[in-house]
């Protein structure tokens, strides 16, 4: 049995989540105590509740567990593929309680369909868009096939977005090298209103074109009137030779439209001008599923990124806990960082 302390690290619901999904691809059981102990409102939240219910579902194992649960034990006892649907009835992100049941699902015997139905697009999670265009095409190089498909949208805090995933699995997944960016093909960005006034992307529009080499015409804005509460977000999407890379805003009450629109060129340009391939977040996500690659025998992966957030660190901490593969990070200067994962001395 591994002993997780939740309280590790930046002591937030990655810890659980990356145990949850480690433990169903090893089959490793697994207690965890003081579970967000460094929130605000520690415990589990009604999405890690989900993520839990949804690990447990996929393992084919029963957890006891609530909202508020600080300590709980997980016993896998297989892989269950086939058609899965997930609700977390909030505006929680669905792309998280996503994340936990994939690395399993995309190792299983079978195909496996999924609905997955809650916060698609929230400011704590990455959004659907970061799944669907920069995330899982990398995995797909792996070797798996998932297809993602964003049936509605669901904005913090009304919720209430729906997505559904195809998974097509194989047995091992291989490794990865990306270590450079490569040329930068091209740059687009949408700006996304839920029950908003037409005039804040008006504006938000005009701050991407007079900051960033963006013109009119590769900006859209899309106003979305089947999701059930207001939002905005502006995303912009950036597309080089080995990979893709988005960069968000999303509006808030009180909060100006050219703030909104300068979060996601804040990032932009923080990531063009370090001249690395794998964002912060997409390193933070690539891990796991290196790791088990690793884990598996597919030798060593590697990628160039920025500095590891706390996120990250505490991401391998977990990792080498379960799967026992060495992680080697390597600070080269310029606020770049080497990653290699499954890294053995000479090889």
């Amino acid at each position: 049995m591994i002993h997780i302390d939740g309280s590790r690290g930046e002591g937030g619901g990655q810890v659980l989540r990356s145990s949850l999904a480690l433990s169903l691809v090893t089959g490793k059981p697994f207690t965890i105590e003081n579970i967000r102990a460094k929130r605000k409102k520690p415990g589990l939240m009604r999405q890690h509740l989900t993520a839990v219910e949804a690990a447990a579902k996929v393992g084919r194992c029963h957890v006891d567990a609530k909202v508020g649960t600080m300590k709980l034990t997980f016993e896998p006892e297989g892989i269950k593929a086939g058609n899965h649907v997930f609700s977390v009835g909030t505006a929680g992100s669905a792309t998280l309680v996503f994340q936990t049941v994939l690395p399993a699902l995309m190792l299983a015997k079978e195909p496996s369909t999924l609905k997955l139905q809650g916060g698609t697009h929230n400011p704590m999670a990455p959004p659907f868009d970061f799944l669907d265009k920069v995330f899982l095409p990398l995995v797909n190089r792996l070797g798996p096939k998932i297809e993602a498909k964003l049936m509605r949208y669901g904005f913090y805090p009304a919720g209430g977005g729906e997505f559904h995933v195809a998974i097509e699995p194989v047995k091992k997944l291989g490794n990865l090298t990306l270590l450079e960016r490569g040329f930068m093909a091209s740059l687009s960005a949408r700006i996304l209103l839920s029950k908003i006034p037409l005039h804040v992307a008006q504006r938000e529009r005009g701050d991407l074109v007079t900051k960033t080499v963006l013109r009119g015409g590769n900006v859209v804005v899309e106003n979305i009137d089947h999701s059930p509460g207001p939002g905005n977000a502006v995303m912009l999407l950036l597309e080089s030779e080995h990979v893709t890379e988005l960069f968000t805003g999303f509006g808030e009450i009180g909060l100006r439209a050219e703030k909104v629109a300068g979060k996601a060129i804040e990032k932009y340009r923080d990531y063009v001008k370090r001249d690395v391939p794998v964002g912060e977040f997409l390193a933070d996500q690539l891990m796991l599923p290196l790791g088990i690659a690793a884990w598996q025998g597919a030798g060593t992966s590697e990628f160039l990124t920025v500095p590891l957030s706390g996120h990250s660190t505490t991401h391998i901490d977990i990792l080498k806990q379960f799967l026992e593969i060495e992680i080697q990070t390597e600070n080269l200067g310029r606020g770049r960082t080497l990653v290699r994962i499954g890294y053995t001395e000479g090889g």
